[in-house]
C-alpha cells in the first residue's frame, strides 16, 4: 500500500502534509499553536476537510492562514454567517478557510480549506489556551489529543455525527507527519517530564531548572494521543497571575480590564479518616457497550480489555464501601440493567452476591446509550441521610453529549457525579461535563495507567462530606473592584485545585497598596474555614492574553453547559465569544482571500483528511448492536480478536479487512461507505465488538492484590481459610499453630492480611487504603489485648517489618 498522499485504497491524495505543534507551558497554563501545512498535488482545485479532537476546556482564540504567500487573519463570526461567507467565497473561486466546533459537543472541531488550486500550498495556524490540572501523583498533565473514535448515535436521534464520515488508515500509515516542541516554565522548578511517547532528552534552559524544553522524537505519527506529564518541585503551592487587558478594548469589559487567575488548594484539616463513619448511596454506572471489550492500551499486545480493568476497579470499590451505606450497579449499552431494582444495604450477603455478578460482566450490551440509565437512576427517590454519589465508567463515545450533561445538571443538586474516561479518544466534553454538572471530579485512564488508583481517589472524595457556604471576599485598594467571572468554586475537595477568575475594575492609584487579597471561605463539618491568597497588583503584559481567554472559556462553559434554551444566556454566550475570540457553539472563524478568482465551473473536488484507526473504531462502525453473528453482512466468517491489528495473538476475519479494496478501512459506514459499493444498515444500528465472536482465551490468574481483596468481608475482616493461606504461601495448620494467646482466627487472619498489604503491595497503597481503614476499625472492636502480640508474631512469620503504629499501637 502506498503511503504518502493516500487515504484509502481508492488512491485519493491527501493535501495535508504535516502538523507542527508548539506548546508553551507556564505553570498550569498551556498556550498552543498548531500549524497545518497543505499542498495540492492534484490537477484540479480541491476543498480539504480535517476533523480533529481538542480538550473540552481548550479555549480556541485565533485562526490564520498563509495562502499563496498572502497572510490572512480569520475573523470570528456567528456560525451561520461564517458558513455563508465561506460558501460564497468558494462559489466565487476565492481561497477561504473555516474553523467550527461541533454543535452537540465541545471537543470536536472541523477545519475546512477551500479552493486550493493545483500545486497550491497553504499553511493554517490554530491557537488555543488551556488550564492544566495536577494528576493524583502531582504530575501536571498536558494532552494533545489525536484519537477521535466514532461517536455512537442513540436510537431515535436525527442524523449521524461528523465522526462517522472520517476516513481511516492503519496505524503507522498516516500520510502526514507530526512534530511537537514544548517550552516549560515554572517558578517552583521543573523536576522531570514523562510520556508514553518517545521524547528527545529534556533540556534545561535555566540553571535553577525553572525553564526547560522537550520535544517528540522524530518519526512520531499522529495516531495516538501525545501526553506530557510534567513534574514540578512544588505542585500544590497556591499562585496568582494578574494579566493586563487588551489594548484598545473598552474599560469595564472582560477583555479591557485586567484579568486575575488565582489557584488555591483548600485543606480540609478536620476531616475524619475516610471510610470510618461515612454513609451514603453509591451508584456505579458501567459502560458495557462492545467498545469496552477493546484493549486499554492499543500499543500493547498484553494490555487487558477495558471491561476487565473496570471490573477489577468495581471489586476494589465494593470492598472499600462503609458498612451501613446503600449501593447498586447499573450496566448500559443499547439497553441497560441493574443488579437490584433499587439500592440495597451494604451487607456481607449483598456484597458477596454483587462481587460474583461483577466477575461475570461482559462488554455485551451493544451501543452506547447512557441517557436512559441516567434517567432511571434519577427516577429513584433519594434516601434520607444517605447522599447519592454516582460513579460513571465509560469510554465516552456518544453523540448526544449536551443532552446527557443537561440531564445530570438537572439533578445536580441531589447528588455528586464522579466520572472516568477509559482509553484514548474518550470524550472530554462528556467526562468533564457530567462531573462539572454535579459537583464531582473527572479522571482519564489511558495507556497502561491503573484505573483502580484514580477510582479509589474519587471514592475518598465521595466519602468526604460536602463543603457548603462557599464564598469569596476581596480586599483591594481604594478605587479597585474585583468582579468574579462565572460563579466561582462550587465544589471543594481535600487538596484539590480551585480556580478563580476575576476582572479587576477601576483605576489603581500609584500611592495605594501594591497587593490585593482574596479570601475563600467555606463550612465543613459545622466548622468555618478560610484560605487566603495575596497577589501583586502589577499586571503582566501578554499579547496572547491567556488568562483572559481562559476566563472567557470558563464563562462560556457555564452559559452553554446546561443545555437550556435560555435566550438571555445564549445571547450573553454569543457576545462573550465574539468579544474574546474564544469559539463557542454559536460562532466560527472564517478567513477569506480578497483576491478574486475564477468562478467555479462544476462541483469542487472534496478531500477528507484521514485519522488512524484502532480496533475500537472498526468495531464501532461495523458491529450490529445486540445481535451476535457467525458471519459479517458480506458473508465473511467471523473470528475473534484480542487487540489491534498486527498485535501478537490477534485473530483476524478471513479474508483480512484490508483486502476489501475500496472499502474504507475503518469507516465502513455500515458496510456502505462512500466508494465501497456496498449497501448496509444505517450506522446507528451498528456498534462495537459484538460483531466479533470472542474466542475462548486462557483464564489469567487474578493478581495477588485482587485475590486478597476478594477474600475480605464487608465488615473489614478476613477469614482464615485455604484462599488466604495460599496467598501467604503457608498452610492453614501452620498459620493456626502460630496464632498468639487466645486470639480468634478472624483477628489473626486480618492482622496477617494487613501485614501482607504493607509488605507486598505497598506501591499500590492508594488502592487499598480505604479497605485497610475498614479492617483496622474492625480490629479495634474485636482484637482485644492480643493485637500487639499478633503484629509482632505476624511480622516474624511473614518476614515483614510493619510498624505497630500502623495498627494504632
Amino acid at each position: 500500500m502506498a503511503v504518502i498522499g493516500l487515504i484509502t485504497k481508492s488512491q485519493e491524495p491527501v493535501p495535508l502534509q504535516s502538523i507542527s505543534v508548539d506548546v508553551a507551558v507556564q505553570g498550569f497554563v498551556a498556550d498552543v499553536v498548531s500549524e497545518l501545512r497543505y499542498k495540492n498535488e492534484e490537477k484540479a482545485t480541491v476543498e480539504v476537510t480535517f476533523v480533529f479532537p481538542l480538550d473540552d476546556e481548550a479555549a480556541v482564540y485565533a485562526f490564520e492562514g498563509l495562502i499563496g504567500g498572502t497572510r490572512i487573519e480569520a475573523q470570528i463570526r456567528e456560525k451561520k454567517q461564517a458558513q455563508q461567507e465561506y460558501e460564497d467565497a468558494l462559489s466565487e473561486g476565492r481561497g477561504a478557510f473555516l474553523l467550527e466546533r461541533e454543535t452537540n459537543t465541545s471537543d470536536i472541531f472541523t477545519c475546512s480549506l477551500g479552493n486550493l488550486p493545483p500545486d497550491g500550498e497553504a499553511t493554517l495556524k490554530l491557537r488555543y489556551v488551556q488550564a492544566l490540572a495536577p494528576e493524583p501523583d502531582g504530575a501536571v498533565r498536558f494532552v494533545l489529543p489525536a484519537v477521535l473514535n466514532p461517536r455512537y448515535t442513540p436510537q431515535g436521534s436525527e442524523g449521524d455525527t461528523v465522526t462517522m464520515g472520517i476516513p481511516r488508515v492503519p496505524r503507522g500509515k498516516l500520510p502526514y507527519t507530526l512534530s511537537l516542541c514544548a517550552t516549560l516554565e515554572s517558578s517552583h522548578g521543573i523536576n522531570r517530564v514523562e510520556s508514553k511517547c518517545t521524547l528527545a532528552p529534556l533540556r534545561f534552559t535555566a540553571e535553577d531548572r525553572t525553564a526547560a524544553q522537550v520535544s517528540l522524537a522524530e518519526g512520531h505519527q499522529f495516531d495516538r494521543d501525545v501526553e506530557l506529564l510534567i513534574y514540578y518541585e512544588d505542585v500544590h503551592k497556591p499562585s496568582a497571575v494578574l494579566e493586563a487587558g487588551k489594548p484598545g478594548a473598552a474599560p469595564g469589559s472582560l477583555m479591557g480590564d485586567p484579568a486575575l487567575l488565582v489557584t488555591m488548594y483548600p485543606s480540609l484539616r478536620c476531616a475524619s479518616k475516610p471510610g470510618l463513619n461515612a454513609t451514603g448511596e453509591f451508584i456505579f454506572l458501567l459502560d458495557r457497550s462492545g467498545s469496552m471489550g477493546c484493549s486499554t492500551d492499543s500499543s500493547s499486545s498484553d494490555a487487558p480489555p477495558r471491561i476487565q480493568s473496570a471490573k477489577e476497579t468495581l471489586i476494589l470499590l465494593l470492598k472499600s464501601l462503609p458498612l451501613g451505606c446503600y449501593f447498586n450497579i447499573y450496566g448500559f449499552g443499547s439497553t441497560y440493567n441493574s443488579f437490584y431494582l433499587q439500592s440495597v444495604e451494604y451487607t456481607q450477603q449483598t456484597m458477596s452476591e454483587s462481587l460474583q455478578r461483577v466477575k461475570d460482566l461482559q462488554a455485551d450490551l451493544g451501543g452506547t446509550e447512557i441517557l436512559q440509565p441516567l434517567k432511571a437512576i434519577y427516577s429513584q427517590a433519594c434516601r434520607e441521610g444517605h447522599p447519592c454519589q454516582l460513579f460513571v465508567f465509560t469510554d465516552g463515545e456518544v453523540s448526544n453529549t449536551e443532552e446527557v450533561i443537561a440531564e445530570v445538571q438537572h439533578h445536580g443538586s441531589s447528588h455528586r457525579c464522579f466520572s472516568f474516561g477509559i482509553g484514548e479518544g474518550a470524550s472530554t466534553a462528556l467526562i468533564k461535563g457530567i462531573a462539572r454538572a454535579a459537583g464531582g471530579s473527572a479522571e482519564f485512564i489511558t495507556g497502561k495507567e491503573r484505573m483502580q488508583a484514580k477510582a479509589l481517589q474519587s471514592l475518598k472524595k465521595a466519602l468526604q462530606p460536602a463543603a457548603t457556604g462557599i464564598s469569596l471576599r476581596w480586599d483591594l485598594p481604594s478605587g479597585l473592584e474585583a468582579v468574579l467571572v462565572g460563579s466561582g468554586p462550587q465544589v471543594i475537595f481535600e487538596g484539590q485545585r480551585s480556580l478563580i477568575y476575576a476582572q479587576i475594575r477601576g483605576q489603581h492609584q500609584s500611592s495605594g497598596a501594591s497587593e490585593g487579597t482574596v479570601v475563600l471561605q467555606y463550612i465543613f463539618q459545622d466548622q468555618t474555614f478560610t484560605e487566603t491568597m495575596m497577589f501583586p497588583l502589577q499586571a503582566q503584559e501578554s499579547d496572547r492574553l491567556p488568562v483572559h481567554r481562559l476566563a472567557a472559556q470558563a464563562l462560556l462553559q457555564e452559559l452553554e453547559g446546561t443545555g437550556e434554551k435560555d435566550e438571555v444566556k445564549r445571547r450573553q454566550a454569543l457576545e462573550t465569544s465574539l468579544s474574546s475570540g474564544v469559539v463557542c457553539s454559536q460562532t466560527a472563524y472564517v478567513g477569506l482571500n480578497t483576491a478574486l478568482g475564477q468562478p467555479l465551473q462544476g462541483p469542487l473536488i472534496h478531500r477528507d483528511v484521514p485519522l488512524a484507526y484502532s480496533m475500537i473504531t472498526i468495531n464501532s462502525q461495523i458491529c450490529h448492536s445486540g445481535n451476535r453473528r457467525s458471519t459479517t453482512p458480506l458473508g465473511i466468517p467471523i473470528m475473534s480478536f484480542n487487540s489491534g491489528f498486527g498485535a501478537p495473538g490477534s485473530v483476524f476475519p478471513s479474508p483480512p479487512l484490508d483486502s476489501f479494496g475500496d472499502v474504507d478501512m475503518c469507516c465502513l459506514n455500515g458496510l456502505g461507505a462512500l466508494g465501497s459499493g456496498f449497501a448496509g444498515p444505517p450506522l446507528d444500528t451498528f456498534d462495537a465488538c459484538s460483531f466479533y465472536e470472542e474466542a475462548p482465551t486462557p483464564k489469567k490468574e487474578e493478581p495477588p492484590l485482587l485475590r486478597l481483596v476478594s477474600l475480605q468481608n464487608a465488615a473489614g475482616s478476613w477469614v482464615l481459610d485455604s484462599g488466604l493461606a495460599d496467598l501467604l504461601g503457608l498452610s492453614e495448620t501452620e498459620i493456626s499453630s502460630k496464632a498468639p494467646g487466645q486470639v480468634t482466627p478472624n483477628v489473626w487472619a486480618t492482622v496477617l492480611a494487613i501485614l501482607w498489604l504493607h509488605s507486598k503491595a505497598s506501591e499500590q497503597s492508594d488502592e487499598w487504603q480505604l479497605l485497610e481503614a475498614k479492617a483496622l476499625r474492625w480490629l479495634q472492636g474485636n482484637a482485644g489485648p492480643w493485637l500487639a502480640d499478633c503484629v509482632k508474631t505476624g511480622n516474624a512469620m511473614l518476614g515483614s517489618s510493619v510498624s505497630p503504629h500502623t495498627f494504632g499501637l
